[in-house]
């Protein structure tokens, strides 16, 4: 029986590196927001998408990656947002904006709703390259996180994990918080096998997901 994927944390080249900066230099637009499947655009473009729990920094991160600030826009209320938001990226890839999920206080009408949309879309988007799932640094993977993965897993959409706000994180705790996770994406077939870690208050890491965007093909 062959050892787990060791997941370590990726590492680009210079030349990569250029290639996302070209990438990400070209224009971002808010296109949409989707409510149902028949509302998604026509899927002619190489698509990722970013899914998180409230609170983990997605639309930082997403604004970080852009280089524009108010360009996905973080709700005062964890959970409000119940669109699927696209952004267009130069002429050639969807950025996809998942609701936040783990969220207490939306109705259990509006959390199945949206599991339902979330469900059909991963399974029915032919476009779609790659899940960056977001996990906060501090934290590891949580059991709300659990259900994404196994999602992904069953709709055999690749997802490769991304850890924000890793500016927060003491040293000490590091190893620990690395350990746990690699341990959890060990049980999953979908995950990609290498971490990105990313600050997007310190700009760390945002040069190597743009890279790993660009890589995608």
């Amino acid at each position: 029986m062959s050892a787990p994927l060791p997941f370590p944390l990726i590492e680009v080249t210079p030349e990569q590196e250029e290639a996302g900066r070209l990438l990400f230099a070209g224009e971002t637009d808010f296109l949409k927001g989707v409510v149902a499947m028949n509302g998604l655009p026509p899927d002619d473009r190489l698509e990722v998408c970013f899914a998180g729990r409230s609170n983990v920094g997605k639309s930082t991160l997403i604004n970080a990656l852009t280089g524009r600030k108010g360009l996905a826009r973080a709700s005062n209320t964890p959970g409000r947002t119940q669109e699927i938001n696209f952004f267009t990226l130069a002429q050639s890839h969807y950025l996809v904006d998942l609701p936040g999920y783990g969220y207490a206080n939306a109705p259990l009408a509006v959390v199945e709703k949206w599991q339902r949309l979330l469900k059909q879309y991963l399974s029915g988007r032919a476009n779609l390259r790659r899940a960056f799932v977001l996990i906060d640094a501090r934290h590891g993977i949580k059991s709300v996180d659990e259900e994404i993965l196994k999602l992904l897993d069953t709709s055999a959409v690749t997802f490769q994990c991304v850890l924000t706000k890793a500016d927060k994180v003491k040293a000490a705790e590091r190893g620990k918080i690395l350990d746990q996770v690699r341990a959890k994406l060990a049980k999953h077939p979908a995950a990609f096998p290498e971490i990105i870690q990313t600050s997007s208050e310190k700009g760390d890491g945002i040069a190597t997901l743009r890279a790993v965007i660009a890589g995608l093909v």
